[in-house]
């Protein structure tokens, strides 16, 4: 029988166990000291902390560390709360974000020890000493200048972490701007903005991406609020009519309260300064509007490649398509159309010059209208009817030559062909061009031509096309609603008309300002202006990308340009996925709502760099209103409860 051990001593006297420390020893020398009237002194270097860094472990990762927080401290830290870390013995100072936690874990006992789990699932009053647990990932080293680089070192065990306050942490996300966004998760009062005057932000181009009711369109309307507030010119093509009452203040009840409890109120954008627009023979989602103005389409402003694929030919009618464009070009040259005959030398040089600098890959031929093409195509159409069929009896050249002679009559819808010289004119080109003989391709063409004339909307001369110096006013909202127009052939026509106008209007008002500052004159200001391009992926489908080559370099060139005129494009849609790769090589800034198909999560984080584990894991569980916002300007992307928008939004089933 074994003898028991002997109880431990101190100074030759019977002590309890010295080997067992409590766990909360500190705090009952604390408490002691208290109650004597005392105070213990605290490590000057820990005032103020709300925990310290522990030691790292086998699988410690680079630029992440384990913070620890004692029990009164566990809730100082939300995630995406920022914090310093002064590495303790070495001097560094280090800046970092809550990635994950803060959790509570037990200080003596596993948490998932029989004991906790018993109390927990049955029921008791037994809580014992606990700490936080956070983690941190760094996002660089403070120099004693203040300036922020990457970290070389980590933060040695045991270093004071203290939480920044919502202006330190302002400044060290640097989210100001004049276009504000929303709050981000994690503080109590940081706001987030972006700052319309940097070239190096929006004029670097948006997606705006997420779920249906992720909160996609509370974002752009709130977007569009702010950039009007803000002196730019917004251009919102509107595919469902959403945003036809955007001069109205909010009504709705859940709206308004949100606003409230931003400290927002109720405001729409001025009626002055919002125009609502719709094709002609359409109608607007909101006839009641104060400033409703019908357009209607040029066609001539149409790359004919761009139609081509839009209209979806195929490789004969395309072949056809562009000997009728090449007839219809001479036709309006020898019929004095363009170039204008009668205008003066100087006016018929500068027209000789627009077409010697004419890419038809970017614009079709100046006022080529499109009844008379469809002449042009049935002149070519009733000249191969004339041609013997195949396995037809053969006619010698001199009868060729005879019937080309000929006059073949069919309706013509354009005045200027009606007439003896414009009958003869068209002929004799039709003939001198020799159009291949297919007729079947021909009519196929002809339909498709049809068609596309039956909508109403190219070349109406009783309502004007749009003004694009208009739209880029400073301050001016110009909703494009295409709610009723029916057709993705005819949205696609739209939208590729007006990126090319307001490019070409966005290109003169940046020459005349740069002409201004050669001459030494004050420079009128470059309007900047935001685009705003709906349902993106109804326009640039990945399925069609390698049909519409010509149409997609359009959008890359307007892009490009864009960057350094002031000029910005943002991409909203639901189904990212469909959007082709090469859009998202033309986009720096995102704003991502909730997105929960994983080969879309799994695209863009090939795509978008700086955003951490934590922030990718929240995506597919995001609530309405929350977004993951990245911005050239921000030092890290944040995760965003977005402002309501103080505007209406007119909701769509």
């Amino acid at each position: 029988m074994s003898r028991p051990e002997a109880p431990p001593r101190l100074n030759g006297e019977e002590t309890e166990d010295l080997g067992v420390v409590p766990p909360d020893l500190l705090r009952q020398v604390r408490e002691d000291v208290a109650r004597a009237g005392g105070e213990l002194p605290a490590e000057p270097e820990r005032v103020g902390a709300i925990g310290a860094t522990m030691f790292d472990l086998p699988g410690s990762e680079d630029n992440s560390v384990t913070v620890l927080l004692p029990q009164e401290s566990a809730q100082r830290a939300a995630a995406q709360s920022l914090v310093r870390i002064a590495s303790r013995g070495d001097g560094r100072v280090y800046l970092g974000i809550v990635t994950a936690g803060p959790f509570a874990e037990p200080d003596t006992l596993r948490a998932d020890s029989h004991l906790l789990v018993t109390v927990t699932a049955r029921g008791g009053v037994y809580l014992p000493p606990y700490h936080g647990r956070l983690q941190v990932t760094l996002l660089g080293e403070v120099l004693p200048g203040g300036a922020l680089v990457p970290p070389r070192l980590r933060p040695l065990p045991n270093s004071p972490v203290f939480a920044l306050t919502d202006a330190e942490s302002t400044a060290v996300l640097r989210a100001e701007g004049d276009l504000r966004l929303g709050l981000a998760v994690g503080h109590k009062e940081v706001v987030v903005s972006i700052p319309s005057t940097e070239k190096s932000v929006l004029p670097r181009h948006l997606a705006v991406l997420g779920t249906t009711g992720g909160g996609k369109s509370t974002t752009v309307a709130r977007l569009v609020q702010q950039a009007q507030a803000a002196g730019m010119a917004v251009i919102l093509l509107d595919v469902e009519g959403e945003y036809t009452q955007l001069h109205l203040p909010a009504d709705d009840a859940r709206m308004v309260a949100a606003l409230e409890e931003r400290g927002l109120t109720p405001a729409g954008i001025p009626a002055d300064k919002m125009a609502l627009y719709h094709l002609v023979g359409r109608e607007t989602a909101n006839p009641e509007h104060p400033n409703v103005r019908p357009f209607s389409l040029q066609f001539a402003r149409l790359s004919p490649y761009a139609a081509m694929e839009i209209l979806n030919l195929s490789e004969p009618q395309e072949v056809r398509f562009l000997e009728a464009y090449d007839i219809a070009k001479e036709l309006l040259r020898e019929l004095g159309v363009f170039p204008e005959k009668g205008v003066g030398e100087e006016e018929q040089a500068r027209q000789e010059r627009i077409l010697a600098e004419l890419d038809e890959f970017e614009r079709g031929y100046p006022r080529l209208e499109l009844p008379l093409l469809i002449d042009v195509v049935r002149a070519c159409h009733a000249h191969a009817d004339q041609k013997p069929r195949e396995g037809g009896r053969s006619r010698s050249k001199k009868a060729e030559e005879e019937q080309d002679e000929q006059a073949v009559e069919f309706p013509l819808s354009t005045p200027r062909l009606r007439t003896a010289e414009g009958k003869q004119a068209l002929n004799r080109r039709v003939h001198a061009a020799r159009p291949s003989g297919n007729v079947i391709s021909w009519r196929a063409l002809l339909g498709r031509l049809g068609r596309l004339q039956r909508m109403r909307v190219f070349d109406t001369h009783r309502v004007k096309p749009l003004n694009y110096k208009d739209l880029l006013r400073p301050g001016a909202v110009s909703v494009i609603d295409l709610s009723d127009t029916g057709a993705s052939e005819l949205n696609n026509l739209v939208i590729a008309d007006l990126l090319r106008g307001v490019q070409e209007a966005q290109d003169r008002a940046y020459r005349d300002a740069e002409k201004a500052k050669r001459q030494s004159r004050e420079a009128p200001a470059t309007p900047r202006v935001l685009v705003v391009i709906e349902e993106t992926h109804e326009f640039l489908s990945a399925e069609r990308i390698d049909k519409m080559p010509v149409l997609f370099e359009q959008v890359a060139k307007i892009a490009k340009r864009g960057r350094k005129r002031w000029l910005s494009l943002a991409f909203v849609t639901q189904l990212p996925q469909h959007l082709p790769r090469q859009i998202f090589g033309l986009v720096n800034s995102y704003v991502l709502h909730k997105i929960t198909d994983p080969q879309v999560v799994s695209t863009l984080r090939r795509t978008v760099s700086g955003i951490d584990e934590g922030l990718w894991a929240r995506l597919p569980g995001l609530a309405p209103g929350q977004a993951i916002v990245s911005f050239p300007h921000l030092a890290r992307p944040l995760l965003v409860a977005v402002d309501p928008s103080p505007a209406k939004l007119r909701l769509v089933d």
